[in-house]
C-alpha cells in the first residue's frame, strides 16, 4: 500500500497532509530532526539526528515505489522520482520527470546568486495564506486519486 512521507521540518502543510491521508486511509509518516520534534495523533513520527540532510536521507531510505513525498527540497524530490515515487511541493506543484531538471537548475542558480557579494537580494516566499493551504490539499487529493487509486484501475478515474 502506498504511503505519504513528509519532509516535515518547518513544513506548513502537515495538517492538510494528515487530513488527506486519513480521508483516504493512507499511512503517513512525518520525518523531522531533533530541532523540530512533532507530535501527531494520526501519523507516525520519525525523529532523526540534526545533521545536515539527515531527515532527507532517512526519508529516501524508507521510500518505496508508488509512495507520495511531500517536500520543498528539489533534491529530495529528484531522489523520490528516481525511486518511482510521486512528489509534491507545499505549494501544491507536482514534481515530475519533465520539470525536475529545471527546478534543480533554478535552485543551483539561486544558490550561486546568494554566494555572490552583491546588493541584490532574492526575496523569500510570500506569507502563506489559507488559500495556499486549500490549493495544496486540492492538489494532493488529485495526486492521490490519479496516481494511487487510479493507477491500476480500469475505471475512468
Amino acid at each position: 500500500m502506498a504511503r505519504i512521507l513528509v519532509d516535515a521540518d518547518a513544513c506548513p502543510v502537515v495538517a492538510g497532509v494528515e487530513e488527506m491521508a486519513e480521508k483516504y486511509d493512507l499511512p503517513c509518516k512525518l520525518f523531522c530532526d531533533t530541532n523540530h520534534v512533532l507530535k501527531s495523533s494520526y501519523s507516525q513520527v520519525e525523529v532523526v539526528g540534526a545533521g545536515a540532510d539527515a531527515v532527507d536521507f532517512a526519508l529516501i531510505s524508507q521510500l518505496n515505489e508508488g509512495d507520495v513525498v511531500v517536500t520543498q527540497d528539489y533534491g529530495v524530490a529528484a531522489m523520490a522520482l528516481g525511486k518511482g515515487a510521486y512528489g509534491i511541493h507545499q505549494s501544491g506543484k507536482w514534481y515530475t520527470d519533465e520539470n525536475i531538471e529545471l527546478l534543480l537548475m533554478e535552485r543551483h542558480m539561486a544558490k550561486k546568486a546568494r554566494r555572490e557579494k552583491s546588493r541584490h537580494h532574492l526575496k523569500g516566499p510570500a506569507k502563506r495564506t489559507k488559500e495556499d493551504d486549500e490549493r495544496f490539499k486540492i492538489s494532493l487529493e488529485k495526486l492521490i486519486l490519479q496516481k494511487i487509486f487510479c493507477k491500476d484501475s480500469k475505471d475512468n478515474c
